[in-house]
């Protein structure tokens, strides 16, 4: 089943990198009585993924939270050395949490898993977009095609706020 508006994200926990290493980030703690922008992308590096869809919530960032948004995160099926690579190469000081969904666990229990095993990637991430306001999604854009990020472009979140 595909989450849809309305609903609410389930128990599921990210790792992320801190000073210490590898440390784990419960859904709870991120979005409990907090608005968040949460989207998510096929693959950390990969050319839409980096060039397009990334540098929109990173230029937008601050118009976005001037909305109400607690955090805007980026959820990607990578594991949390390659998400924190991402970070670093981006330069983004801190305006963007990079969650790693290394095995998938929250993506699919969402019903945004992607096969791309043909293509050599494995299962991957839709590309989505949502608000989550206190543990429920209040709005969700998908894009049909991976290699788009169009639907879910900071642009459209905005819109949305």
């Amino acid at each position: 089943m595909t989450i849809s508006v309305g609903d609410t994200l389930p128990d599921a926990e990210f790792t992320v990198m801190a000073d210490e290493g590898p440390t784990g980030r419960k859904s709870e703690d991120i979005f409990k009585g907090r608005k968040v922008v949460l989207f998510a992308v096929p693959g950390a590096f990969t050319p839409t993924c980096h060039n397009n869809h990334l540098p929109g919530f990173v230029e937008h960032c601050e118009a976005i939270k001037a909305k109400g948004v607690d955090e805007i995160a980026v959820v990607s099926v990578n594991d949390v050395f390659v998400m924190d690579a991402w970070k670093t190469a981006v330069n983004c000081d801190d305006k963007i949490s990079f969650l790693a969904d290394g095995s998938a666990a929250f993506t699919k229990e969402i019903g945004m898993d992607l096969d791309l095993t043909e293509r050599g990637l494995g299962v991957r991430s839709l590309r989505y977009a949502m608000i989550v306001d206190d543990g429920k999604v209040t709005s969700l854009n998908i894009d049909d095609v991976p290699s788009n990020a169009t639907a879910s472009s900071a642009e459209n979140i905005l819109s949305a706020l």
